[in-house]
């Protein structure tokens, strides 16, 4: 039996998803529209992929959308250094400094000293996001808090309890991981993606006849809803972020 068009089979997922749960735009309209209309609210994303994938850029357009919309929102970066990172957000066209320790915190942790960035991220950050109702949660990236944990064991542990304790929180939740250096579609301590309710990929894809270097977003999971799984094409514009839901990477 031949497929319905693609355009149809998007709309179907939108309308079944979206009749149960409440939907999170990320702000990226190809990425919503795969996602059946936007993540579901207060659950758990990984945003997974190698170097120049634009992890980071999801994530801030993710946050971004939620201050447009009025909501409070977090982003803890345990990676750049605060000042580089919102000279990058104003690069990006972003009004940061309307938003800036008033609906929007960024916390910047030192991945290098182990006994405050895992105290942190175990207890002060569940209790900032009480204090300010913050609706929109990014950890960028989780992999390095990960890195901190002594072994595979306590690796387990303190991730499972973390994630546990965040979705007793009022707030959905975002976490990017760099990928597997042996395995791309892997997070780097294959923990992630069994721990949250979607993941969303990001990979490159190299044409066929070796012409070029394409960048591409898969949904790979996603409980409680119907999701596209197909692989989609995006670019990484200056100021914007573009999913061609109704293109194919060949």
């Amino acid at each position: 039996m031949p497929k319905p068009p693609e355009h149809e089979r998007a709309a179907e997922v939108k309308r079944s998803s979206t009749r149960t749960e409440q939907r999170i735009k990320l702000g990226i309209e190809g990425l919503d529209e795969m996602l059946g209309g936007g993540l579901v609210q207060n659950s758990v994303t990984g945003i997974i992929g190698t170097y120049g994938t634009g992890k980071t850029t999801f994530a801030i357009n993710f946050i971004f959308e939620g201050l447009k919309q009025g909501e409070v929102c977090i982003l803890i970066s345990l990676d750049e250094r605060a000042e580089m990172l919102m000279e990058s957000i104003r690069r990006r066209g972003y009004e940061l400094d309307k938003y800036l320790d008033k609906t929007f915190f960024l916390i910047k942790l030192d991945p290098t000293d182990f006994t405050l960035a895992v105290n942190s991220i175990k207890n002060d950050i569940p209790t900032l996001i009480q204090e300010t109702n913050a609706s929109r949660v990014v950890i960028d990236p989780i992999s390095l808090f990960e890195g901190l944990l002594p072994d595979e064991a306590s690796r387990r542990l303190e991730m499972f309890k973390f994630v546990e304790r965040m979705r007793d929180e009022n707030c959905t939740l975002v976490m990017t991981s760099e990928t597997d250096t042996q395995i791309p579609y892997a997070s780097k301590y294959g923990l992630v993606e069994y721990l949250v309710d979607c993941v969303i990929l990001l990979r490159y894809v190299r044409a066929s006849d070796l012409s070029g270097t394409h960048l591409a977003v898969e949904v790979v999971k996603m409980r409680r809803s119907q999701h596209s799984r197909e692989i989609k094409p995006y670019e990484i514009q200056p100021d914007d972020v573009v999913v061609y839901s109704e293109a194919s990477v060949f």
